[in-house]
């Protein structure tokens, strides 16, 4: 088991800090809110990937609310910021660009998912100091390849793909556990050793972790992936509490690590288990719309709607009582990052990311309803900008909102002392 595994590291440095990340639940909660407010506080960009439930309150009261068009509704990712999509591994091992983290996804308007790109792409373009034109052609880029993508909706590469996407994608192509571990938990030796990511688990998460990968739901799910023997054992080798992303920190999430199979002629494989709590989405819910009440469940079907490769490797369950999504990390799944933006770069990029959620949208609808989104989106008008108005300036509302946001975020708490 993992106190075992744990007592063959020679390391002192790493036993000793065995102790240094063992948190009393009220120590683990406190510090999680400080650090997820810390990592809020570095940038306006951070703090809009981070504030989803102020999202929704500013779009709610912004004066371009009551202007939003009806899309027809679809499982939308309710958190479409630029940090939630990117490569992607399906259960075969083939890889897409397509939505990464489904955490808030509902049925529900797909402007939504519109809005929330297009000011991800605002901040970062402003984090580039790339002037106001740009955020102005990266709007119009993003709707013309929403609208491509509902056109032909079957053709993959319709939108051309940008230097930064290209690059991540063939740096997945050639990954493999190896690395996934050295940069997940430092080493490819079966134990997940603590530190300031990963901290250690209490009893009763250990037990509860243990009796969760002994269900047969969770093997089956495990095995699935890679064409891997029906036969073989699936068996958690070590876990820890992972401090990991922004908006999700104070949930529940745990790092899992299983051997897999295993026998004298052939050697276990080893795989890391993300398992993540599930809670209430603040995007939006459609009228009687049919989405599941267990917040675990209705993730992984929205994930199966939005990003077929990630929800075909996910399964919901509990853990504590707590509604979970567990889903086995892949050596190919990467993020896309946009840390800097050249005005060329910006609108190739907004084009295409666009594209990836409007395919995303589109195959939930059938051709008549397709058409008919189209035409609520190219509603345009004489003001300088080929792009819908209630699109323009529900960004620009929102960007101003979260800059004042951010700056009071800033002097609230990043002076603050490490509790």
């Amino acid at each position: 088991m993992a106190s075992s595994a744990r007592k063959k590291l020679t390391d002192s440095k790493v036993r000793s800090s065995e102790t240094a990340f063992d948190f009393t639940e009220p120590q683990r909660q406190k510090l999680l809110n400080h650090t997820r407010e810390l990592k809020m506080a570095r940038s306006t960009h951070a703090y809009v990937r981070g504030n989803t439930r102020k999202f929704y309150e500013w779009l709610a009261d912004s004066p371009s609310a009551k202007n939003l068009p009806d899309g027809p509704p679809v499982w939308i990712c309710g958190d479409c910021h630029v940090g939630n999509l990117g490569p992607i591994a399906s259960a075969d091992g083939s890889i897409d660009v397509q939505i990464r983290d489904l955490d808030q996804t509902t049925i529900g308007n797909p402007v939504h998912d519109l809005i929330r790109l297009g000011l991800s792409l605002a901040t970062a373009a402003r984090g580039s100091d790339l002037p106001g034109v740009t955020t102005a052609h990266m709007i119009e880029a993003m709707v013309d390849g929403y609208e491509l993508a509902l056109a032909e909706p079957e053709v993959e590469n319709a939108a051309k793909e940008p230097n930064v996407v290209r690059a991540v994608r063939r740096r997945a192509i050639g990954r493999r556990w190896r690395q996934l571990a050295r940069e997940r938990i430092e080493d490819v030796e079966p134990v997940i050793p603590l530190s300031k990511k990963y901290w250690a688990l209490s009893n009763d998460e250990r037990i509860a972790l243990t009796e969760l990968f002994a269900q047969a739901p969770v093997q089956e799910t495990i095995l699935r992936l890679n064409a891997r023997a029906d036969d073989d054992k699936v068996r958690l080798v070590d876990a820890a509490y992972w401090m990991k992303g922004c908006s999700s920190l104070g949930k529940l999430r745990y790092a899992a690590l299983v051997s897999i199979g295993g026998s004298r002629k052939s050697p276990a494989q080893h795989a890391l288990i993300d398992l993540k709590q599930a809670v209430e989405p603040f995007a939006p819910t459609s009228p009687d719309a049919d989405v599941p009440v267990d917040h675990g469940e209705r993730v992984v079907a929205g994930a199966k709607a939005l990003s077929p490769n990630l929800g075909d490797r996910m399964l919901a369950c509990h853990v504590l009582g707590k509604p979970m999504v567990l889903r086995e990390l892949m050596p190919q799944d990467l993020k896309l990052e946009f840390e800097q933006f050249s005005s060329s770069q910006a609108t190739v990029s907004a084009r295409y990311l666009a594209h990836v959620v409007g395919r995303a949208h589109a195959r939930q609808m059938n051709a008549a309803q397709r058409r008919e989104w189209i035409i609520l989106l190219r509603a345009r008008h004489g003001g300088g900008i080929d792009a819908p108005p209630w699109l323009w300036l529900s960004v620009v509302d929102l960007l101003a909102s979260h800059e004042g946001g951010y700056l009071e975020h800033c002097r609230r708490y990043a002076l603050r002392p490490v509790p």
